[in-house]
């Protein structure tokens, strides 16, 4: 690593400190008035947890809000697109979900900027070359998610992380910050196409495509799917 990337990596923690500590104080009313309303529409508990890689591949718990109803083995709900609730949709197109993962950017865990957080059980499936975007902390947001997040393939998906590694920079993370305002604005990449959320990645073949996924993947935690529509986004 370069003493020049270094010396900007430290800047960008501290911005990511004084960012993500404004971001929870100013935003505190709103995520109550959101805490109320998944409590109202889908029940307890108002927060989704789970375990996700972060810098080098290791284990931290993301917190967002949850935008389905938990998977009941009785209520004959089996896809994402019957889980999410009309508020769920809401909520996940306004990027309201993701106000507590400003929480995970305090503690370090993420950045405001990066590749999108996505499973753990991805981390045996990426290539030596896809599993690079793990050499930063994952984002809020990152250029996945401003090219057209779930939109895209996750062969594109990849591509644009590892491309984000290699190109790290305050130019490139301000841009990427005011590409999002535009994206959450238009709502544009919520979901890809035929599902709700993101098809389950199962590996790339060799030939460089990915492999078909087997429909939209199911994620642990209190019921939640759905790796990132910005995951990440």
């Amino acid at each position: 690593m370069t003493a020049r990337r270094r010396a900007y990596l430290g800047v960008k923690r501290a911005v990511d400190v004084v960012v993500a500590g404004a971001g929870l104080a100013v935003t505190a009313p709103v995520m109550a008035a959101v805490a109320i309303a998944v409590r109202r529409d889908l029940g307890s508990p108002v927060l989704f947890r789970q375990e996700r890689p972060g810098l080098d591949g290791r284990p931290f718990e993301l917190v967002k809000f949850r935008t389905m109803r938990i998977l009941s083995s009785s209520d004959g709900v089996d896809t994402d697109g019957d889980r999410l609730t009309p508020f769920g949709r809401w909520l996940r197109s306004t990027s309201l979900d993701e106000l507590p993962t400003l929480w995970n950017v305090l503690r370090g865990d993420m950045s405001l900027v990066g590749p999108r957080p996505l499973l753990m059980e991805y981390l045996d499936r990426y290539t030596p070359e896809q599993f690079r975007r793990h050499e930063v902390r994952p984002g809020v947001t990152g250029l996945a998610q401003v090219r057209g997040r779930n939109g895209l393939t996750w062969e594109q998906k990849f591509a644009a992380d590892v491309e984000y590694v290699d190109t790290l920079g305050p130019v490139v993370d301000v841009r990427i910050l005011l590409a999002t305002l535009r994206t959450v604005l238009r709502r544009q990449g919520i979901s890809a196409p035929g599902t709700a959320t993101m098809h389950l990645f199962t590996g790339t073949t060799p030939e460089g495509a990915p492999e078909p996924g087997d429909g939209p993947r199911r994620e642990g935690g209190h019921g939640e799917t759905g790796v990132d529509r910005h995951d990440a986004a």
